[in-house]
């Protein structure tokens, strides 16, 4: 480690916590040179929220990634001699909290995690005798849940990466110019750099701000104590008074003497009161989400005193002795003692409220910046996955390609890039992050929908929907109508196709979606793609440009479109689009909405020369998906253009009126039928559903959801990006070769060209239940002689075909149209069937006629 302050580096992280010396480190594994890392406090206790945190590690999660991180932390660690793998247990005081205790089954098996069980009251307290076993249900038991011992863990760091650390050293700006980062200013001195890295979680916000940006990192306050020394815990040894001896602490010695003192118990969870617990030594911690939100103002984290570590707010004793969470009916303190009897009449010798953060969806914020080239965001991580996305971070800096050891990762869920342009506004995302802290231990229902800032992203199509009785989805801050109450008049004329969805898998759904499916197959359907993403890329060297970029040959003509794939230097999928040719140099490519604009839109803007010009144009258009066999004779009823089969053929493009509307019409079908994608400049929208919904009314013209969307393209067999394509699969591995042309030059080429040597181990296929209607969740098990080959990617029924369907990964032995497997969902295991896709007209006579 220097000693003399640097004024130049390749990378500077900012932050020497918990992910900042994970980034360091695994920078330096991967053979990264020059790289320092400053915080403001001392080394190591730097007075974030990774030195107060009881360090306690449950891995198992409903998201791939962060179950991955999780593992790869917690392996990492085990192998540094700073983790405590004394196993974790989560427990059930209710029925509906044991059926969720079956997904986090379901859920660790499909994503690798070891020998996951379910445990009865009386298998609970053989591992911890204090839990009151007349209390709960049951609990599931996940044996390499552990603890962290947080200062040795960062200690370890630091002798074991080439990166020089600096403490007591406040970073006061960033310098950007030009879209780049540049240098780190610090009041030590100026760091001249190529690559930053923010790693101050807490102070993530102010941070991002010193570069100009609004990243949504919303602070909170939850609370923690730890008992006096109980008998009941019996001959543990004590190091309480010694375990910082020499270390320069700030704030209270206390939070750090206990912190460091190691369990000999597993971690423990009681959700139903958003409680959790560990032993220090001869003592318990006990730590609470179970209160109010204590939102803390981004703007105000401020710095370590004398008195008071940064991250740490004084206890607050009405929190913890008074019921104050809005979903709780209990205090932390009654619901404790009714579950650790021995805990009720115990003083406390160490107490904090700590701070940590959320981001508005309660995911982290990693990945490069939008408008910062070099600027990198490593930001909402917890020690659970602070290891994992230290890997994955310095992979994605190095190499280009996010990734474990294990393969490639989607961080599609996780991208830095994924909020909406309103997310950065303080108040709003302090709000969201208030409320995702409501939610830590919540049982979240499949779908559901939040009611605040609603509605805030409106299509021109909002206000008709409204009136067709949309049911509204929030979907990248857009309001989306996933089913309309118009069309329940429908349920009746399709009723023995649509059979019930009971139970978990049910909720929040509405046959009406299904009714909707079926009726865009035998008329017509208006569906409101406003929130999918177009990107006018044009210039001289567009074409070119644009070759580069896409996986399939994309030199097309005026009115040609192509399908193709945006891959990243591993070959993994970043987007699937369509090119289409609007006029010389001049091209829109078309991708999904959500946080496509900010993910994809920011990865071609940010790689096109000078001659090339690239401009997202998110909620500049309308668009309307009409769909169905009798779409070609609704509009050619509203336009003099051609669109008869010869006239306007599959996959083409032609600039049209409908109506008075001006229109860039595109030949192209997401559900399997006959139709057209049509978009408008937004200010037309309101004009171009009533042209065409007064001119249907004869054809019985119906407005459609995001529900059919989904079985829909399910039965046709076409893929969801960031669902079961995404930066985790090749094209071979998702089906998607068609979309290749190893004749032209792409990024990703020569990973494709050397897994298509290699060979491909895994492929997507399709799976329907033998026996059963029901609808599977994604994240469940796919098993062939009880043990887990795959997991559900996508889930529906196919409402056409009559059957349940899910698509999974899975190895190629096992990929041949009827082979047996199985799919465990909600402790049922249902016997399935793969298939040969499409499942519904494989001879595309539907939509080419």
């Amino acid at each position: 480690m220097s000693t003399e302050f640097p004024s130049n580096a390749e990378t500077v992280v900012i932050g020497a916590g918990a992910v900042g010396c994970s980034v360091a480190y695994h920078l330096s594994e991967l053979g990264a040179e020059d790289v320092v890392v400053v915080d403001q406090g001392p080394l190591p206790v730097t007075g974030g929220s990774s030195v107060h945190a009881p360090g306690i590690m449950f891995q198992t999660s409903p998201s791939k990634i962060q179950t991955k991180a999780a593992y790869y932390t917690s392996r990492l660690l085990s192998d540094a001699g700073v983790y405590n793998e004394v196993g974790g247990i989560e427990l059930a005081r209710s029925e509906e909290r044991m059926d969720f205790l079956q997904r986090r089954v379901e859920w660790a098996t499909s994503y690798g995690l070891p020998e996951p069980e379910l445990l009865t009251p009386e298998e609970v307290t053989e591992h911890f005798p204090l839990v009151n076993e007349d209390e709960i249900l049951g609990g599931y038991y996940s044996p390499t849940d552990g603890r962290v011992d947080g200062i040795s863990a960062l200690q370890w760091y630091m002798e074991h990466s080439d990166a020089d650390f600096y403490g007591n050293t406040e970073v006061t700006d960033l310098d950007v110019a030009g879209g780049e980062i540049n240098a780190v200013e610090t009041d030590r001195g100026t760091i001249e750099c190529e690559r930053c890295v923010m790693a101050t979680n807490n102070w993530g916000y102010q941070t991002a701000q010193m570069a100009g940006l609004d990243i949504p990192i919303a602070p909170v306050e939850h609370q923690y104590v730890v008992t006096e020394e109980m008998e009941e815990l019996g001959g543990v040894g004590s190091g309480v008074g010694k375990n910082t001896e020499g270390l320069d602490v700030p704030g209270n010695r206390d939070i750090q003497e206990y912190m460091s003192e190691a369990p000999h118990r597993p971690v423990g969870r009681d959700q139903d009161n958003s409680l959790y617990f560990r032993t220090h030594g001869k003592s318990i911690g006990m730590g609470s989400y179970n209160h109010e939100a204590l939102s803390v103002d981004p703007d105000a984290m401020g710095k370590n005193t004398e008195d008071q570590q940064s991250s740490v707010r004084g206890f607050t004793k009405e929190h913890w002795e008074k019921p104050t969470h809005p979903g709780r009916e209990k205090s932390p303190k009654q619901a404790f003692d009714e579950l650790l009897p021995a805990t009720a009449d115990k003083e406390y010798e160490m107490t904090e409220n700590g701070i940590f953060v959320f981001t508005p969806d309660g995911m982290p914020a990693v990945g490069p910046t939008a408008s910062v080239d070099g600027l990198w965001s490593a930001l909402a991580i917890w020690w659970t996955h602070s290891g994992g996305y230290g890997r994955i971070v310095a992979e994605w800096m190095e190499n280009g390609v996010p990734r474990l050891p294990s393969g490639p990762v989607d961080t599609g869920g996780v991208h830095v890039r994924r909020f909406e342009p309103h997310a950065g506004e303080k108040d709003y995302f302090v709000d969201k992050g208030a409320k995702r802290y409501e939610q830590v231990y919540s049982i979240v229902e499949p779908r559901w929908q939040p009611e605040e800032h609603r509605p805030l992203r409106t299509s021109p199509f909002y206000h008709q929907q409204k009136e067709l009785g949309a049911e509204f989805y929030q979907s990248g801050g857009w309001e989306s109508a996933q089913w309309y109450e118009h069309n329940a008049d429908l349920l009746e004329e399709y009723e023995e196709q649509l059979p019930d969805q009971d139970g978990w898998q049910g909720i929040n759904r509405s046959k009406i979606e299904g009714a909707e499916h079926l009726h865009t197959r035998d008329a017509v359907s208006m569906f409101d793609m406003t929130s999918f993403s177009s990107i006018v890329v044009e210039g001289a060297d567009a074409g070119d440009f644009l070759q580069r970029m896409c996986s399939n040959d994309v030199d097309v003509g005026v009115g040609d479109v192509r399908y193709s794939l945006l891959l990243n230097e591993g070959g993994g999928i970043l987007a699937d689009v369509t090119v289409v040719g609007l006029d010389d140099d001049r091209y829109m490519v078309t991708t999904g909405g959500g946080n496509s604009p900010g993910i994809h839109g920011g990865w071609l803007k940010e790689r096109a020369p000078e001659t090339v010009s690239v401009n997202i144009e998110e909620g500049a258009k309308s668009t309307i998906g009409l769909w169905g066999p009798q779409s070609r004779l609704l509009l050619q009823r509203v336009t003099d253009a051609d669109v008869s089969n010869s006239g306007f053929p599959y996959f083409s493009a032609k600039q049209i009126y409908v109506g008075e509307v001006p229109v860039i019409a595109l030949r192209v079908s997401y559900v399997g039928e006959l139709g057209w994608e049509l978009w408008a400049p937004t200010e037309y929208g309101q004009r171009l559903w009533q042209t065409l919904w007064e001119a249907g009314q004869d054809l019985d013209v119906r407005p459609m959801g995001g529900g059919a969307l989904e079985s829909m393209r399910l039965e046709k067999g076409y893929r969801l990006w960031g669902t079961d394509i995404d930066t985790d699969a090749n094209p071979y591995e998702a089906g998607l070769s068609f979309a290749v042309d190893l004749d032209t030059d792409f990024v990703g080429k020569e990973a494709l060209e050397a897994a298509k040597a290699e060979g491909i181990d895994n492929e997507i296929t399709p799976i329907t239940l033998d026996d059963s209607t029901d609808i599977l969740l994604s994240g469940r098990p796919v098993l062939v002689d009880g043990e887990a080959v795959g997991y559900v990617q996508a889930a529906d029924f196919g409402y056409t075909i009559g059957e349940s369907i899910a698509y999974t990964y899975l190895p190629t032995e096992y990929t041949d149209a009827g082979t047996a497997v199985q799919v465990e969902c909600e402790g049922e295991v249902y016997d399935a069937t793969v298939r040969d896709e499409p499942l519904f007209d494989a001879g595309r006579d539907k939509i080419i006629r």
